[in-house]
């Protein structure tokens, strides 16, 4: 940030995270850049006013904690309610350009600036509806203000729980806030937009550039466990549909006559003070990885946390079967647990355990699982609709050949994606401090900010 300039005076801010600020700069409260209008700083209903079962798949959208994601307001996973029921929640309907905050973590007070696509939204219970008061401030430079991290201290310093912070509607009223005049407002505001547009640029170009590696990864597994790594073999029907050829050598066999199937399961009788190793659905990600494993006795263990694990098993998801939550256990203490969500192959001698594990992995064994499961919602399957996948398999040489040539190849590709995903979070980190920097009046950007072309 060499390039830029300090302003010309300071004053003490009086806050002591934040130090000092450009001396013409105002303190203000929240609350203070309200309009005037009825409802303009106001939080969702109660949740009696608004239940699970008046949402339908259409109508008056609603904004939900989820859709308030890094400074703008993200029209996923939508839920709607009747034009009725919005109504009934009059004080809760938002309008585009109004702002929205979240009242719960992660990370709390977080706003974003309502989305244009629908005319009107509501708000529910732990989200606030801020109308600002047009004369006083700029919009898009108060969210992000509200989104830096001097305001977002103060939120966290009021708030209250445990396992997630929740600020309440008075103390968000009342956090401090340090604006500049309302066209200096405006022209940093336009420097802003089109810096934080570039580098949103750039990370959502290197974000396709993973997918595309992740691609590239998944269709490599895919060909070498269903087609080997000869390009010149003779291949054979499968006589199964959704494997297609396979080599003429490889013999058909199915999941159940390969591997036990949740062999080991711990007792109910287990002493209460045992420690387990656990991991959960959510603890694997959608790339195979095994991520926030839980160290938990046994008393305070899920009543779910049942399946033994040992070294060379591989586990596949039998709920929620879209989240591909399928893993390889490279090594395994005695206590290591796993989710009754999940089937446990062991293998038997005549497959090479990492070599179940990529079969599994590959695009059609996850499809065929996805496409066996029942529910909407909520899809899953049987360990016995596991077993009972038929699979074609080389002899144990050639299943090991293929998998040091899968290791060697998904390790390059994800040590490019790990790389990328650090230059994405240096991005992240770069784009959050020069907003702090400029919002906080830390540099000064006006001369840079005359020169902006607002698109």
């Amino acid at each position: 940030m060499s390039k830029y300039k300090r302003y010309e005076r300071y004053k003490d801010s009086g806050v002591e995270w934040i130090g000092e600020i450009p001396e013409h700069w105002k303190k203000m409260f929240l609350k203070m850049l309200a309009s005037n209008e009825k409802n303009s700083f106001v939080d969702g209903p109660f949740g009696s006013d608004l239940k699970n079962e008046e949402y339908q798949d259409d109508g008056i959208p609603l904004i939900q904690l989820n859709n308030i994601v890094d400074g703008k307001h993200i029209l996923q996973n939508l839920k709607f309610i009747s034009e009725e029921k919005a109504q009934e929640l009059c004080r809760h309907i938002i309008y585009p350009n109004d702002i929205v905050i979240a009242k719960m973590a992660y990370p709390v007070a977080r706003a974003a600036r309502v989305n244009e696509e629908y005319d009107k939204y509501v708000i529910v219970a732990d989200c606030v509806k801020l109308k600002p008061n047009i004369t006083k401030c700029d919009i898009r430079f108060l969210v992000y203000v509200i989104n830096c991290p001097y305001v977002r201290s103060q939120a966290e310093i009021v708030a209250s729980g445990t396992t997630r912070l929740r600020i309440s509607l008075g103390s968000l009223r009342n956090l401090q806030v340090f604006l500049p005049t309302l066209d200096e407002q405006k022209s940093i505001a336009d420097y802003l937009d089109q810096k934080t547009a570039e580098m949103d640029s750039l990370i959502a170009d290197k974000e396709k550039l993973i997918k595309l590696l992740q691609e590239k990864r998944q269709a490599i597994i895919t060909e070498a466990v269903t087609k080997g790594l000869n390009p010149n073999v003779r291949m054979k029907d499968s006589g199964i549909e959704w494997i297609g050829e396979i080599p003429e050598h490889w013999r058909l066999s199915k999941i159940k006559y390969e591997s036990l199937i949740n062999n080991k399961t711990l007792s109910e009788s287990t002493d209460d003070d045992y420690e387990i190793d656990y991991i959960d659905i959510s603890s694997v990600t959608s790339i195979g990885e095994i991520d926030g494993v839980q160290s938990l006795n046994f008393k305070d263990a899920p009543s779910r946390a049942r399946r033994i694990l040992y070294k060379g098993d591989t586990i596949v998801s039998t709920v929620r079967t879209y989240l591909k939550a399928i893993a390889f256990i490279e090594n395994a203490q005695s206590n290591l647990i796993c989710s009754t969500g999940f089937a446990v192959l062991t293998p038997l001698s005549k497959v090479v355990p990492k070599y179940l594990f990529y079969l599994m992995r590959s695009e059609k064994y996850v499809n065929e699982i996805v496409r066996r499961s029942v529910g909407v919602s909520y899809p899953a399957v049987n360990a016995s609709d596991i077993g009972a996948l038929e699979c074609a398999l080389p002899d144990r040489d050639e299943q090991m050949y293929i998998v040091e040539y899968l290791d060697n190849c998904t390790t390059q590709i994800n040590q490019l994606v790990n790389d990328i995903q650090a230059q994405i979070q240096k991005l992240k980190e770069y784009r959050q401090s020069l907003i702090s920097e400029i919002v906080t009046g830390k540099i000064d950007v006006r001369e840079f900010a005359d020169k902006v072309e607002v698109i």
